[in-house]
């Protein structure tokens, strides 16, 4: 059963009235658009014939004649309709009845005209015809204005908009910017590498070891092969397999998933880059890195200095260059260079940090670093050396055994970027596998497979090699001022609407009681008009009723003589 608003019977009363007039509503031919609303703007000429198609999103009705505002995908423009330019002979429904009576705000329309100039200056088009290409069945949630010109009835809740990006990105032009934005850094960083004469590679979703990360990887099968497969949790190991076949320098834009937990900069699907380099070490890395993001910022806000949340970034390279012990001692005045698991589990005591038995050294050192170093860090900086037992893929250190090549990039307390001085000893990354298989059998779910075709094309030989893998989704945070993952992902990850923890197990029938409330005008509606609308009999709107209060998704007040119901 749908239930239907009282405005989307009436779009599809006029739906019907349109079949009537001989207008198809949603016509299946080209329309032969040549103008958009910017290139208008920039290249206006006064008497100009155009063909434009876009969202009508607002209307001024003043008896035979009319402005609106058509919306395409480069902005808004201008409209003006008067009725004997539309209608040139004495029939005058095309305007009175089809425009003024069946269109709405929201229909896609076309419009054939001519350009001219307001009185107070405004480009507009003159209307000479317009066909109706899409209508529209429900209407928009756009803001109001009152006689103050406060904003009110905005659509800004969260969770609508990742629900309905579509409608999000319709009536809130920033929230299209920032995926104008997205698509320009990616880009930035493309032009980039490319001149380089990089290559841009693609590698394998599915695995069947999820390797080049620690991660708790997403699980599925295959049923022709009989086989678990994982989506995969970084596309490093072959990146690096075709390092080994002789290219030059590769990269990929990839879309990793891990099932952890999410909040407000972790996303269970999210874009990386990774690019390697053969020949280079971490040092080159970092260089070559800070330049990339200097570049970007130039690309993007034409200079290094970027806002974010009220505090100013500088991209200018170079960056800051600190070893993870050093701004561990820094921040926590513990000096756990030597130290061994025992000690550093009693720094973790000592400090507030949970630990437990499945965690080695190396996740008690990142443990200590993010949860009292991390967020500190607000300008570019290169987070270095990193302990052998947090690196399994890294080389170690040319001056210190004990340590890895490795940089973390970190920005606004936020890891933005993770590299290292490749390990290409097929002999050493064999003992780091084996280690990390120990972990495993401890409890460690995000602790590496062995990967042995990997290993095997080590033994066949990997030149001296960097690596990086940058978080694309949180530099656009970065880029565009978002504090939120869920603002830069187009459909962020959510639980479905049937699933919803509030309404979970509800009958049919109790969801058409909340849908005839939700869709009221009002918070409150009458209770015997609802029970009218749900069409129940009595026995099952009793039982309804019950269910609802029960799980206090209803509450029945009494004002004055009447019922009324609201949802809580």
């Amino acid at each position: 059963m749908q239930l239907l608003s009282e405005q989307q019977i009436v779009r599809r009363e006029k739906l019907t009235q349109l079949k009537k007039w001989g207008i198809d509503p949603y016509p299946a031919a080209c329309y032969p658009v040549d103008s958009n609303s910017e290139s208008i703007r920039e290249a206006f000429e006064e008497g100009k014939s155009v063909t434009i198609a876009g969202r009508l999103m607002s209307r001024r009705i003043q008896g035979k004649s009319s402005f609106a505002e058509l919306q395409d995908d480069k902005g808004r423009i201008q409209l003006y309709f008067n009725r004997d330019e539309i209608c040139l002979n004495e029939d005058k429904n095309l305007y009175n009845e089809v425009y003024k009576k069946l269109l709405d705000i929201g229909d896609i329309i076309g419009i054939e005209g001519s350009l001219f100039t307001t009185q107070v200056g405004e480009k507009t088009i003159l209307v000479k015809k317009f066909t109706l290409l899409s209508k529209s069945l429900r209407p928009l949630p756009l803001p109001k204005k009152d006689p103050n010109g406060k904003i009110y009835d905005e659509f800004n809740d969260p969770e609508q908009r990742y629900r309905q990006r579509y409608l999000d990105l319709i009536v809130n032009p920033k929230v299209k910017k920032t995926f104008l934005t997205r698509t320009k850094i990616t880009n930035s960083i493309r032009t980039f590498f490319n001149n380089k004469g990089y290559l841009e590679v693609e590698t394998p979703i599915l695995q069947a070891i999820p390797g080049g990360a620690t991660a708790r990887p997403f699980v599925t099968h295959h049923n022709a092969l009989n086989i678990p497969l994982y989506l995969r949790i970084a596309n490093e190991l072959y990146l690096k397999r075709l390092i080994v076949g002789g290219f030059k320098g590769v990269y990929e834009f990839a879309k990793d998933f891990r099932n952890e937990g999410m909040d407000r900069t972790h996303n269970p699907e999210f874009t990386v880059m990774e690019l390697y380099v053969a020949y280079k070490d971490y040092q080159w890395m970092m260089s070559l890195t800070e330049n990339l993001l200097e570049f970007i910022a130039k690309k993007i806000h034409g200079k290094t200095q970027i806002p974010f949340q009220g505090k100013m970034i500088n991209f200018k390279a170079p960056y800051e260059r600190i070893s993870i012990y050093d701004i561990i001692e820094k921040y926590t005045g513990f000096d756990i260079n030597d130290n061994n698991e025992a000690e550093l589990k009693k720094v973790c005591n000592a400090l507030g940090i949970e630990v437990n038995d499945t965690m080695g050294k190396g996740k008690l050192v990142d443990e200590i670093f993010g949860s009292c170093c991390e967020k500190q860090i607000i300008q570019p900086t290169f987070v270095i050396d990193y302990p052998k037992e947090m690196s399994p893929l890294t080389k170690t250190h040319r001056d210190n055994p004990k340590l890895t090549e490795r940089f973390e990039l970190i920005v606004n307390g936020k890891e933005i970027a993770n590299a290292y001085s490749e390990l290409n000893d097929p002999i050493d990354q064999r003992l780091r596998f084996e280690e990390q298989l120990k972990l495993s059998e401890k409890g460690d779910d995000e602790a590496m497979f062995i990967d042995h075709d990997f290993l095997r094309a080590l033994e066949y030989g990997m030149p001296p090699t960097s690596g990086i893998g940058i978080g694309i989704d949180r530099l656009v945070m970065l880029m565009t001022d978002n504090l939120s993952i869920q603002e830069v992902l187009f459909f962020p990850q959510m639980r479905p609407e049937t699933l919803n923890s509030k309404t979970m197990g509800l009958s049919e029938d109790a969801q058409d009681i909340l849908k005839i409330i939700s869709y009221s005008k009002n918070k409150r509606v009458e209770l015997n008009k609802v029970k009218t609308d749900a069409k129940l009999s009595n026995k099952k709107w009793d039982k309804t009723i019950k269910e609802l209060s029960g799980k206090y998704l209803v509450k029945v007040s009494k004002v004055g003589e009447n019922l009324f119901m609201e949802t809580t």
